[in-house]
């Protein structure tokens, strides 16, 4: 019987082939092992196995040694250590090639580079450039994130890692879902590349379509045709930039800020949110929508601010520079504007005017409220004025220090002048024929309308004037002084659009209402084994109970 050869007389033998065959210097070293066997163009190494490459040192269970080809298979608790930097590897099997450098690492493999740890079943690592792919599934994890993908390359000369197709990171704060996503692991930076979704441990929603930039540890974001979405708000832009820490929102190119609790969005070219302090503004090309149950508020201006509050009192709009504004048939035009929403009241400053129906309201100043989502009243100071346009083409016109005007369902029903009141008023009959012009003098005036025309009106303090029939009536005499009519100006629709168009968006899609498992359809095969599985057992049932 041959005697088994000690284990010291195995190491000497070793070291002596590593003296031999170890001066290359790509060349596989073996350093350790209990036995050596020789088999087939290839040597077994067993038991407390231990090879060295350049300043890698290699451990395993076993180990095929294929000399020739300066490859060896490495068989359960396998284990590679870079001397000179951090990394450990470790899995149940690997291929290792000493030419190429190049690691295949099989089943239960974990990739530790100081605190950055990948798992996987399947990872390639090229020692020679520090890359490590792996694919079919895998697991990156630090201090901060959790991150998985089908398919990864982690490039450790740089901390870099690329992760691929159905991408998930995971912290304490957010879930983010991807298909492509690149992870610097030093300061711990997310960036995307095409749809990104993030739902925030209180259920915010960030969504972007081409992409993102997410700081980790800082909570700072930046979408690329995105929006966050929280209960009370919804902010979009191009490029929109989310400091969570600071509750702040920077937008830039086709913003958009809808407070859903109020039910009013701006819109224009750039943009800033406070969200805990409930306040925007927005500026260039600004438009304003005003949603109510049956009618929107337009309103456009360079810029726009908007103040919400639990407080009633301290909500707010303004409007500075070009203001024009749009609802049912109220049109305005100012300098700069502010709307309260506690009383529900529109301040109009420096050349104001008001179209409603066929009236063009000015003044100094003009406020109007809105109650019942309707014009309600309009008040007038200094330098007021009214005029309408009748059938014939005249103009009847009142004006004083101060005016009230009441409406209706939204249209004029009367109008109440205090202090220095003048009227011309060009009586009608049928619409066609003027009966003559009552041109008055009087502090105090009541006027009242239908359908936008003057149907009587009421001087209420000794009135002073006379009424002129048709051939009596001198040109001269038919506008009251500071009479402009300014039709031309009265925005449209048109106007507001060609202002700023809100950019119609599709709606974004979302990762997380993707399902988690797909069951897939049978295919045809599976479909007829199964209809003859069953024909087969409905003929038995039949032959027995006969």
């Amino acid at each position: 019987m041959l005697k088994k050869p000690s284990t010291l007389l195995i190491i000497f033998f070793f070291f002596a082939w590593t003296d031999i065959f170890g001066q290359g210097g790509n060349t596989l070293e073996i350093q350790q092992a209990d036995l050596l066997q020789g088999a087939g163009g290839f040597e077994r190494l067993i038991n407390n196995v231990r090879m060295k490459h350049q300043t890698s040192l290699i451990y395993c269970d076993s180990a095929h040694f294929f000399r020739a080809d300066n490859m060896a298979k490495l068989y359960g608790n396998v284990r590679i250590v870079d001397i000179d930097d951090p990394i450990v590897t470790t899995s149940r099997y690997a291929e290792y090639d000493g030419n190429t450098k190049l690691a295949k690492l099989r089943t239960n493999v974990v990739f530790k580079n100081e605190n950055t740890t990948l798992y996987t079943d399947n990872l390639d690592y090229d020692r020679g450039t520090g890359v490590a792919r792996y694919f079919n599934e895998g697991k990156v994890v630090d201090s901060t994130n959790v991150l998985t993908s089908i398919n990864a390359v982690y490039e450790t000369s740089i901390e870099k890692i690329t992760f691929t197709d159905d991408v998930v990171l995971v912290n304490p704060d957010y879930t983010m879902k991807t298909n492509y996503l690149i992870y610097m692991t030093i300061p711990k930076t997310a960036e995307t590349v095409g749809q990104t979704n993030i739902v925030s441990k209180e259920g915010d929603r960030l969504n972007a379509v081409k992409g993102s930039y997410y700081d980790t540890e800082n909570k700072r974001f930046r979408f690329y045709e995105g929006e966050v979405e929280t209960e009370t708000s919804k902010v979009y832009a191009e490029v929109l930039y989310y400091d969570e820490l600071q509750k702040y929102y920077e937008g830039r190119t086709d913003v958009s800020v809808f407070n859903k609790e109020r039910e009013i969005e701006v819109f224009g070219e750039e943009g800033k949110y406070w969200e805990d302090r409930k306040y925007s503004i927005v500026y260039g090309n600004a438009l304003v929508r005003k949603y109510f149950e049956k009618d929107t508020l337009y309103m456009i201006a360079d810029t726009l601010i908007s103040q919400d509050s639990e407080f009633d009192e301290e909500r707010f709009l303004l409007g500075f520079n070009n203001v024009k504004m749009i609802k049912s048939d109220l049109y305005g035009s100012a300098d700069s504007l502010a709307y309260t929403f506690s009383d529900s009241t529109i301040y109009l400053y420096k050349d104001p005017i008001l179209w409603n129906d066929k009236s063009q309201i000015t003044a100094d100043s003009v406020k109007f409220l809105i109650a019942n989502e309707e014009i309600d009243r309009v008040f007038l100071n200094r330098k007021a004025f009214n005029i309408t346009k009748d059938t014939l083409g005249n103009f009847n016109q009142i004006k004083g220090r101060r005016m009230t005007g009441y409406f209706l369902e939204g249209k004029i029903n009367r109008f109440h002048v205090e202090g220095n009141g003048e009227s011309i008023y060009f009586d009608v009959v049928g619409d066609t024929v003027l009966r003559g012009m009552n041109k008055m003098l009087c502090a105090n005036i009541m006027m009242f309308f239908e359908e936008g025309q003057i149907t009587k009106i009421n001087w209420l303090v000794k009135p002073e004037g006379a009424f002129n029939p048709p051939h009596l009536i001198k040109e001269e005499d038919k506008l009251l002084e500071g009479f402009i009519w300014r039709e031309e100006e009265k925005p449209n629709m048109n106007l507001i659009n060609a202002w700023r168009m809100p950019k119609i968006r599709e709606e974004i899609l979302n990762f997380f209402e993707k399902p988690d498992v797909t069951i897939p359809f049978p295919s045809e095969e599976e479909i007829q084994k199964s209809l003859d599985e069953k024909s087969k057992t409905g003929h038995k049932q039949n032959t027995a109970e006969n």
